[in-house]
């Protein structure tokens, strides 16, 4: 095929307005899948927090509307309405619609702000079939609507009003195939739960603000109402509902270092797992950077400090490290800054220098004294401290023995590990199997060029209730790391794995339930990446086999249980058979519905919401047990054929 080597000039291309936007979304909103849909609510809720951080708002209101559309609703001063000195039309017109202006680009407009403040409204509205603003303002309402960036109409006086503040609704464009225009989602499909999470969050980073999620789509009508005067406190209380607190109330921190206000608000729990969350100018930054980076470290340095001049950390002894310091720590961490540097454009980690010496400062020089003042407090954090670096020490010697092992000591791997003869763990999947019987019929079932199997013996240690060392001691654990391959902990190494498909495959009944849930959990807790890289999958075996004449069908739910009967009609009656567990089925039928690629149905493990994760992980295998029966007697009736 002939290349054309020539480039010049006319191969440059310049995309004018808002185009650059549509031609490269991602850039601008990380996905078009179901998170960049949501980011785009959250963009404009953004610029409704920047009002109340500013001081002018103190009510937002979100809508999901019966026909696609969202509005976001603030009681702010309004988008600007006047004449741009410099483009010549109205403020509000050329905050949506002209990339990179706003009130947030040293204009004086805002001191701190987590909106993108024109880039996030304007990306909005070019990512929107249609968008309208209503700008309340001067005892006017003031409207202007667009169609994917492009203005329809000038800025018009629609009414008076004797309110200020904005509405902003748009309809973001869909993939439909019926538009002339290609779309830019997969789905319009906003679910609840999800905005619910983070308007919840914001409402905790912003005390005093009050944040109203009406959902008006026909099923069901739902409402959410959030107003929390004890700002990341309560955040920091809401975290821990479930958790048995070894303090109360949380240690609150709040200063201002240079330009940079911080909020730290901390409690430790008597579990074993860490949740500190970080946030710069509300913006949620999952990878941390220099304010999480600064109060961990002075998190560290005081405590340490503080177990010494108690006596009970010796200067010959090795420091507490600071995972034994933050097991069972819950955790805020906001700051709000004049000029966030984030990395990256989904602003998941911030990248400012002078934070981490700021946050530093403040953290030690605060918690310092508050140790001092609540000695009781104190000492109580310290020997949690203790007890965890007791038994990381213990952790580190069971550790040794899980190592992943070299080929030629390939031995080392699990007895009953009937392993596959494919050496590429891309192509390579393990099945976790409950009991001899299941294990059997899998074996036989299986593919053995690709596919391993490990039999685990009854239900596997519930690791929410347990410290590291007892979680390395057991032997159902030790099986599965060693198996795996990839390591453990901070050790773990994806690069390492044996399978790049690890399927949990339980019976599908309530004891079956409760396997997958344990081994759930322990991914979560102490492997991670597994779940977050997407390694982790779930079988789904037939429930029911169904057969009528030479007629065979596996069923997979009581629905297409129903269903299957309805069309046979009522003729000859079918013989239905209902599977109890694995070992009820025949290495042939196993592999023809739960383990043959080419039909089978597996469902991908991800985490949506990683702050949802863990409470439903503490809920359903944490030592509460109220929240946990309460959970239950309000879901009980979604099970409708429960079989016990």
């Amino acid at each position: 095929m002939a290349q054309n080597n020539h480039y010049d000039e006319s191969q440059i291309q310049v995309l004018e307005g808002l185009e650059a936007v549509r031609k490269r979304p991602g850039m601008y909103i990380g996905s078009t899948d179901e998170r960049g849909l949501h980011h785009l609510v959250y963009e404009i809720v953004d610029n409704a927090i920047d009002e109340a951080l500013a001081g002018f708002c103190d009510h937002i209101v979100v809508t999901l509307r019966s026909d696609g559309s969202v509005s976001v609703e603030d009681n702010g001063r309004g988008f600007p309405v006047g004449i741009h000195p410099k483009m010549g039309r109205p403020a509000v017109e050329v905050c949506l619609t002209v990339l990179h202006a706003g009130g947030k680009f040293g204009g004086g407009g805002y001191k701190v702000s987590g909106g993108l403040h024109g880039v996030g409204a304007s990306v909005v509205n070019a990512l929107s079939s249609h968008m309208q603003v209503n700008v309340y303002q001067d005892g006017k309402i003031y409207q202007q609507e667009y169609c994917r960036g492009k203005i329809l109409y000038d800025l018009k006086v629609v009414g008076q009003t004797e309110r200020t503040g904005t509405t902003v609704m748009f309809w973001p464009d869909v993939k439909t195939g019926e538009d002339p225009e290609p779309g830019i989602f997969e789905t319009g499909q906003f679910d609840f739960d999800t905005l619910k999470t983070r308007l919840r969050e914001m409402a905790f980073l912003n005390k005093g603000v009050r944040i109203d999620l009406v959902d008006q789509r026909p099923v069901p009508w739902q409402e959410a109402h959030f107003h929390f005067e004890g700002g990341i406190i309560s955040f920091v209380e809401y975290l821990n509902r479930h958790k048995e607190p070894l303090h109360k109330p949380p240690v609150y921190i709040e200063g201002i270092r240079g330009t940079t206000t911080i909020e730290v608000a901390l409690q430790w729990n008597d579990g074993f797992t860490e949740m500190a969350l970080s946030f710069a100018n509300n913006i949620h930054t999952p990878e941390g950077g220099t304010h999480m980076a600064g109060f961990r470290s002075a998190l560290t340095r005081v405590i340490n400090d503080y177990g010494r001049k108690a006596g009970v950390l010796k200067a010959s002894d090795q420091n507490l490290t600071g995972d034994d310091i933050r097991e069972g720590l819950t955790a805020i961490v906001s700051v709000k800054l004049v000029e966030p540097q984030f990395e990256g454009q989904t602003k998941a980690k911030l990248g400012n220098s002078e934070v981490r010496s700021q946050v530093d400062a403040l953290v030690a020089d605060k918690l310092a004294s508050f140790f001092e003042e609540n000695p009781a407090v104190a000492r109580g954090v310290l020997d949690k401290c203790l007890a965890a670096s007791r038994a990381r020490e213990a952790a580190r010697k069971a550790r040794d023995l899980t190592r992943r092992k070299t080929a030629l000591e390939s031995a080392a791997l699990p007895g009953k590990l009937a392993d596959c003869s494919e050496r590429d763990p891309a192509k390579c999947e393990i099945f976790l199997v409950e009991g001899d019987s299941a294990g059997g019929s899998a074996k036989m079932g299986r593919d053995r060029h690709f596919q391993a199997i490990l039999p685990l013996r009854g239900k596997i240690l519930n690791v929410e209730k347990t410290r590291m060392d007892k979680v390395l001691a057991n032997a159902e654990i030790k099986a599965m790391i060693t198996a795996f391959g990839g390591g453990f902990g901070k050790e773990f190494d994806p690069a390492k794995l044996r399978y790049h498909r690890i399927v949990c495959m339980t019976d599908a009944d309530v004891d079956g339930s409760h396997i997958r849930i344990l081994l759930l959990t322990f991914f979560y807790r102490h492997l991670p990446r597994l779940i977050e890289e997407g390694y982790v999958y779930i079988a789904q075996p037939p429930l029911y086999k169904v057969t009528k004449g030479k007629s065979v069908n596996y069923v997979y739910s009581d629905e297409q249980l129903r269903a299957l009967l309805d069309s046979m009609g009522k003729d000859a009656k079918p013989d239905v058979q209902r599977y109890k567990g694995l070992g009820e089925m025949t290495a042939q039928q196993l592999w023809e519905t739960t383990m043959d690629p080419k039909v089978r149905s597996m469902y991908q493990v991800n985490i949506k919401d990683a702050i949802a994760a863990d409470e439903m992980f503490t809920l359903l295998m944490g030592d509460q047990v109220e929240p946990r029966r309460e959970f239950i007697e309000e879901n009980a009736k979604l099970v409708a054929d429960l079989d016990i």
